[in-house]
């Protein structure tokens, strides 16, 4: 039984890139590259650091570790794809590939959401529970998080494909876009895309109480850093809850703004709406690392101990 859908007509896509700002897609690749070499090294310095180091062998740092590995991957499937348009016009991506793609996509910003839920209950933990910690944080509810979080995850992203297998296209193939992702990719049919926004809109809401989640675990560690008797410790703690926040309310900010601008903003001029949605799969994994990792003491003393000590 054939699926019914006539891509088989069009054996790629064409990736526009950032419409209206085609003129200026040279100068826009140098910061993209750059964003992506200082993604690149400092994960893979930050996962370096915490696999060579037995001190570093904690749940704190196991979800860094994971957030870091998500990072690589969520950048390395779109900004190469990137500056293949940008400096040398190889806007063809095959339909297969344009799939694989969009789960790549898809999978590494869910599973993120996920593990930033997690590394927010660890902080809640560690700061409201300090006593229970090794006891709550054990390797096998660790594993058992990311079991989940790759459950729920597949669960989210695998019926997207089938979604998009039974659109008929009509000889639609050029996305204006810089990478394939599930809507846009839905709207090039000449179908009701209905489910397709029903089912994204569900992708949202478990998104959404992702944020949620996240927002209840640092109210109560607010609460308690506003209970310690020393001013210099609450605004240390302040000063870190406060760049994790940041992070939190960017990532989320710009994954909501991408979605509901394909579904409802048609008023939002496209380039604007395709330069905001590669902030948040170029920008992040850039900052990631920094925040929750670079700024974290013991990463900051282990990478230096390791990196130079030829020199001490």
């Amino acid at each position: 039984m054939s699926i019914p859908n006539d891509t088989q007509f069009y054996p790629s896509f064409l990736l526009v890139g950032i419409p209206e700002l085609e003129d200026m897609h040279i100068w826009i690749g140098f910061p993209f590259l750059f964003v992506y070499i200082v993604a690149l090294l400092g994960n893979a310095v930050v996962l370096f650091v915490i696999q060579t180091e037995n001190s570093l062998h904690e749940p704190m740092y196991y979800f860094l570790a994971m957030l870091d590995s998500i990072d690589l991957g969520l950048s390395t499937a779109t900004i190469p794809k990137m500056l293949g348009i940008f400096w040398f016009s190889l806007r063809d991506i095959s339909f297969g590939s344009c799939l694989s793609q969009m789960v790549f996509i898809h999978f590494f910003t869910a599973m993120e959401s996920i593990v930033l839920v997690a590394m927010a209950f660890e902080h809640y933990v560690a700061i409201c529970k300090p006593l229970r910690y090794i006891t709550i944080l054990t390797s096998k509810i660790i594993s058992i998080i990311a079991g989940i979080a790759i459950l729920q995850t597949l669960c989210m992203v695998v019926p997207l494909v089938f979604l998009l297998l039974r659109l008929p296209l009509c000889g639609h193939y050029i996305i204006p876009h810089t990478y394939c992702e599930h809507m846009g990719i839905a709207h090039l049919a000449c179908a009701s895309i209905k489910v397709n926004i029903m089912f994204g809109l569900g992708d949202m809401s478990i998104l959404l109480l992702d944020m949620l989640l996240i927002f209840l675990s640092y109210v109560r560690i607010l609460y308690a850093v506003f209970c310690l008797p020393s001013w210099e410790a609450r605004l240390k703690a302040l000063k870190t809850c406060g760049s994790h926040t940041g992070v939190i309310l960017t990532f989320f900010t710009l994954a909501f703004f991408s979605f509901l601008t394909h579904c409802f903003g048609h008023n939002i001029p496209r380039y604007i709406h395709i330069f905001l949605a590669n902030l948040y799969v170029v920008v992040l994994p850039a900052l990631n690392h920094v925040i929750y990792g670079v700024r974290t003491k013991q990463i900051k003393e282990q990478a230096l101990r390791i990196f130079f000590k030829k020199d001490s």
